[in-house]
């Protein structure tokens, strides 16, 4: 039996539960919950947003609506970038327990921001590489270009860097981009597929142009996913 919410150091419980759940790490900063939602006690029974809530790792940022049918509705978020990060390195860390997150994260950012895309590549390869096979087992979430998503947002998060998941412009939403020392870059994942078709996706649909227009390095990057492997297959790559 998992503890109650507001028990001492819930962390581990909290991250192994948010595991089991499948959880799109990337929906954790802009949740929306009512006041029933929010009122649980109890882990296992308690929504994703009532366990984070109740334990400090979201916090109430708005009210997206003022006493509608369902009463009023919160906008949720992380409270600040530490929280945000520490809570995605944890994860990171329970995926893969045999790689430092600290290191990994603290690397990726050192890679974004000299654009060697080629050591990033290298970087998520080798972390999905080192994800137990009893991660797939009795699931189906190598299926899924969600999970790898997450991982990435993982990632990103866990760096601290700001990272925008399902992105909108005027012709749609981009998969994620994140902002780095070196500028912007604007991913796209394809499940499956061939990252050229990825690449060609954002570069038909805009995606970028709303970074460049601000003058910022853009990098698109385009990310193909193998569900055979359980890894990336390809990565493509193109500077603005």
């Amino acid at each position: 039996m998992l503890p109650l919410l507001g028990s001492v150091d819930l962390q581990p419980a909290i991250v192994a539960e948010l595991l089991a759940r499948h959880i799109d790490l990337a929906s954790l900063d802009h949740l929306v919950a009512g006041d029933a939602d929010l009122a649980a006690f109890d882990i296992e029974q308690a929504r994703t947003e009532a366990l984070l809530f109740q334990t400090g790792y979201l916090t109430i940022r708005g009210r997206a609506q003022e006493d509608g049918p369902a009463g009023t509705l919160y906008r949720l978020g992380f409270p600040n970038r530490e929280v945000r990060s520490a809570l995605n390195m944890s994860l990171l860390t329970a995926m893969a327990p045999d790689i430092s997150a600290q290191t990994e994260c603290s690397r990726l950012r050192q890679l974004l921001a000299e654009h060697d895309f080629d050591g990033v590549e290298q970087l998520f390869r080798a972390f999905f590489a080192s994800v137990p096979h009893q991660w797939f087992t009795k699931n189906d979430i190598a299926h899924y270009e969600g999970f790898y998503a997450s991982v990435f947002y993982a990632h990103f998060a866990g760096a601290g860097l700001e990272v925008w998941a399902e992105e909108s412009t005027s012709r749609g939403r981009a998969d994620m981009s994140v902002r780095h020392d070196g500028g912007v870059s604007v991913f796209e994942f394809k499940m499956d597929d061939n990252a050229e078709a990825a690449l060609a996706q954002i570069k038909r649909k805009g995606y970028a142009e709303k970074h460049r227009a601000r003058g910022r390095t853009v990098h698109l990057v385009g990310v193909a996913f193998s569900e055979w492997e359980r890894n990336v297959s390809a990565f493509a790559v193109e500077r603005m």
